[in-house]
Formats: structure tokens, sequence, C-alpha cells
């Protein structure tokens, strides 16, 4: 029997699908683009061509209509991601949306309800779940290295964007309609995905946000406190706003017997520290961050393997963040 082929269309062909997603779903066996959709014409033709995918499109009904796609990628900003993703399962076809897989938590159980009726499933890019970098740490912490866990902490800061000033266009990902909230929204997601990935779904949160720089109207500032299903605590502070000599970039996974010291976006070496000392631990990524699990959806269509982040399991991020900036 001949293996089932997946080929894809693209709602959305912004950054990320230039790098991070896009060329990896040519690069995975049995699977291809074939369709490309944005609003803008010439960005959905020059993307089109330059990537050599056969057809595009400005209207996203339109891809969903094309018999030969069969799966969908949304790449769009989260304000659009439930009515593409319910457009999509409607018509039958796969979900891959980029996270946070929607604006708010209750947009999230919408998507969930429509997967579940319809049977068609809808995944979600949190591919820091299975890069090797965050595999190796998740080795380190169960293998009990450090002993037993008693503690969690999220240190980020950066400076302002240089976008961030321009208040005539403000980036997207700072406009609450359009993101679901500021910086925050977009970048907390992976680091609480991770981290709910390894000590299960936080079970109670509570935080504070402001805005100390008035450069935009959304939080730049965010601190909250969490707790896992063990009893286990947590801490956060994000700041979107601080100098430059404030740039951080960690997760401090604090146990009895020692630590482990990782960042997220950046990638710096793995410091793992115990009575023996501080072991440094270089890990190298793909250069396609999203192909192992692009390439896991892809088997999981095919039938050949089973992937497990779909959007019931990329949900409680949404919940813990929505708690976090008091929309819930």
């Amino acid at each position: 029997m001949a293996e089932k082929l997946i080929k894809w269309g693209f709602i959305g062909c912004g950054e990320v699908t230039e790098k991070k997603s896009g060329p990896a779903f040519s690069l995975v066996p049995g699977s291809s683009v074939v369709a490309v959709m944005s609003r803008n014409a010439e960005r959905a033709r020059s993307y089109a061509e330059r990537h050599h995918i056969p057809r595009w499109y400005t209207d996203a009904q339109a891809l969903l209509n094309d018999p030969e796609v069969n799966a969908v990628y949304i790449a769009t900003p989260p304000s659009s991601h439930t009515t593409y993703a319910i457009m999509a399962m409607k018509c039958g076809k796969p979900v891959y949306v980029e996270k946070p897989l929607a604006a708010t938590y209750e947009e999230c159980l919408r998507v969930n309800r429509v997967s579940r009726e319809t049977g068609v499933p809808c995944f979600v890019a949190y591919y820091r779940r299975y890069l090797p970098y965050f595999l190796k740490v998740r080795e380190l912490i169960e293998s009990g290295q450090i002993g037993k866990v008693v503690g969690v902490q999220i240190r980020f800061a950066v400076p302002p964007r240089d976008l961030d000033y321009n208040r005539t266009q403000l980036p997207w990902r700072v406009q609450r309609d359009i993101a679901g909230g500021g910086y925050f929204y977009d970048l907390a997601p992976h680091q609480l995905d991770l981290l709910q990935e390894i000590f299960g779904p936080i079970t109670r949160v509570s935080g504070f946000c402001s805005n100390r720089a008035g450069l935009y109207e959304t939080e730049d500032t965010v601190s909250a406190s969490f707790q896992f299903p063990d009893g286990l605590p947590g801490s956060g502070t994000w700041c979107f706003c601080a100098h430059k000599s404030a740039r951080t970039d960690r997760i401090q996974i604090i146990g009895d017997s020692g630590q482990i010291c990782f960042s997220v976006f950046t990638y710096e070496p793995i410091r793992l520290h115990t009575e023996q000392g501080v072991q440094e631990i270089v890990i190298e990524n793909p250069p396609h961050v999203q192909m192992p699990l692009i390439q896991l959806v892809v088997e999981h269509l095919q039938g050949k393997s089973v992937c497990r982040l779909d959007s019931v399991s990329a949900t409680p991020v949404n919940w813990v963040m929505d708690k976090i900036l008091g929309k819930l």
C-alpha cells in the first residue's frame, strides 16, 4: 500500500515560515507544500515563486477548497487562528497552527470542541518540546542528577525593539486585538509549555502586569507565581522594556542536590550544577527548528506514529496566560 502523501496549504507566509518552519514541510519524507495563501497578493506570489510552490491564493476558503491540499498550516497572528482552524477542520483537513493556539483561552475551547466534533486533528507549534536541547534538559531532570525538584524560576528581560517606538505603526505583537496581549503573549507560551510538559499542567496561578515604559498599550512587565500538580512552586518575571545590560533569558530548575539553568530562545549551553561542580552542556538544534515536530505530525497523519501535541495539550498555556493577565 502506497504511503499517504501529505500536501500542505499555508495560510499565512510571514517571517516564521521562512526558516523556522516552512522548509521543513518539504524536507520531511512524504510531505510537500502545494499552495500558499496571503491576503497580500504580491506577498503570496513572491513566496510561492521563491519556495517553488505551485499555487497561491489571496482567499483562505479558496485554498481550503483546493482538492490537492489535504493538510493546512496556519501561520497568521493569533487573532485569526481560531477562524482558520475551524474552517479547515470543517473541510476535513488537519491543521498545524502556530503558537499560541488562539488569542484567548475561550477560543482554544472552541477549537477543541470543533476538533472533537469533526474528528479532525489540530496540532500546535510548540516545537521546543521536541528539540534536542530541551530533550536534554528533561533527561537531566528525570535522571535525578539534581535530586528532587523543589522550585522553578523563569527570568526574561529584553530592551524595547526599534519598532516599539513607532506609535503610528506598532508591531502586531503588541496589539491586543491581534496578538491576545503584548510580547508576553507571544514569547511566554514557549516557556510555559515546556515547564508544563515536564512537570504537568499548572493548577494554580496568579500574576501582576504593568506598562512601565508607555510605548504601547499592552503590558510590558509581568510577574507571576504558579504551582504544578504535585505542589511544586514556580515563579516568573518578564520585562520587555529593560536596559540592555539587564538582558536575561533563563529558566532555573532548582533541586535538593543541584540545579539546571538553561535558556529558551538563545540556546546558551545548559549549565548543570551539582556537588561535583558546574558542567556546561552544548546541544545543537536542527537548522529548521520546527522540523522534529513537523516530521512527527506528518507521520501521525500517515498513521505511522502518534503526535500528542494537539490543541487540547496546548490549551493550558492560554489558561495560565489569561489568568496572569487578568483575562479570566
